[in-house]
């Protein structure tokens, strides 16, 4: 038995060692992002001398980054492993006011905090759970699970509005403070970027989303992996909408919704982030997110109707897809 399975466990860190050409291609992509951003930064500048100049503005683009970009963290790394999860925007609204009743019922504010963070994880737990065991595709799994939990959060809410609780120190740490949302971002994105490219649970990941079957022999735990993963997803997810809660000192049960877990979608495809899974940045989703971000304020700032901001966000999703795939495509050529 040892000299059968031995060959297969030596696989492993060649699988997942990645060549130069494709760190290099990954590197690259980065940079062309991130120089679509810098030259929407200075056309808005051009056309809004108040764009990164004024305080108000650049808290107004940390404010709607942040938010998108830590929900963004979570989809990639469930989009790496091959899954995605739609009911992200609900857990953003449900978990606040799991903290809120905690809080209620007489514990601190740092256990109620953790409480949330407890509803947020045992969610992602039966998305995992359900998908992988039960062998549903992700997207009906959490389809469902969408409907369920905004129910349950609007019955239990009363479809009312809470207060943030907590002292104004503890709220300001949390969100209410003007840049605290993107120093959390920052600090998640480091965490999530080491998590994905320097351990071994990112490396399977990759390794898993490539190809499931051949991670599977090789001795890669991969239903683990993908339960871990929306375990991760549901907890970011949670914690964005406690933060955006301090943010704005109410918790609404309405809030969240499908629009920040498609926005956050989108910046992990525009990031570079396919949905056919085995490859991603958080790096990418970071860029991404900003990348809406400017759209959105430099063009709410030179007075561009809303709707605009729709049709590029679409034009820009296709676009990223499309070049995705025919990049892959390209990779897979150049391999054999």
């Amino acid at each position: 038995m040892n000299t059968v399975n031995e060959p297969r466990k030596a696989q492993v860190p060649a699988q997942l060692s990645r060549p130069r050409g494709a760190l290099l291609s990954n590197w690259v992509a980065k940079l062309r992002i991130l120089l679509v951003a810098v030259l929407l930064c200075a056309y808005f500048q051009i056309l809004n001398h108040d764009f990164l100049l004024s305080n108000a503005s650049l808290v107004n683009l940390s404010q709607f980054i942040a938010p998108v970009a830590i929900i963004a963290f979570g989809e990639i790394m469930l989009m790496i492993s091959g899954d995605i999860d739609l009911s992200a925007g609900m857990v953003f609204a449900f978990a606040p006011f799991m903290m809120v009743f905690t809080n209620d019922a007489g514990a601190p504010m740092w256990l109620a905090v953790i409480a949330g963070l407890v509803a947020a994880a045992i969610i992602g737990f039966v998305n995992g759970a359900v998908t992988v065991f039960l062998r549903l595709p992700s997207f009906v799994t959490t389809l469902g699970t969408l409907f369920l939990i905004n129910g349950i959060t609007l019955t239990v809410s009363r479809g009312t509005p809470a207060q943030t609780p907590g002292s104004p120190t503890f709220a300001a740490f949390m969100g209410s403070w003007g840049y605290s949302e993107i120093i959390w971002t920052a600090v998640l994105a480091f965490v999530i970027h080491v998590l994905l490219r320097h351990t071994r649970w990112g490396l399977h990941t990759q390794a898993a989303g490539a190809n499931a079957l051949g991670a599977s022999e090789a001795g890669i735990r991969v239903n683990r992996l993908r339960l871990g993963n929306f375990l991760l997803a549901a907890v970011l997810a949670g914690f964005t909408g406690m933060l955006e809660g301090f943010r704005i000192t109410s918790i609404d049960p309405q809030a969240g919704g499908n629009q920040i877990m498609f926005l956050a979608v989108a910046a992990a495809v525009i990031g570079g982030t396919p949905l056919t899974g085995g490859s991603g940045t958080i790096v990418g989703g970071l860029i991404g997110a900003a990348v809406l971000g400017i759209l959105n304020d430099g063009f709410t700032l030179i007075g561009i109707n809303a709707f605009t901001f729709n049709i590029i966000l679409g034009a820009a999703i296709l676009a990223a897809m499309i070049f995705n795939i025919h990049v892959g495509r390209i990779r897979r050529k150049g391999a054999r």
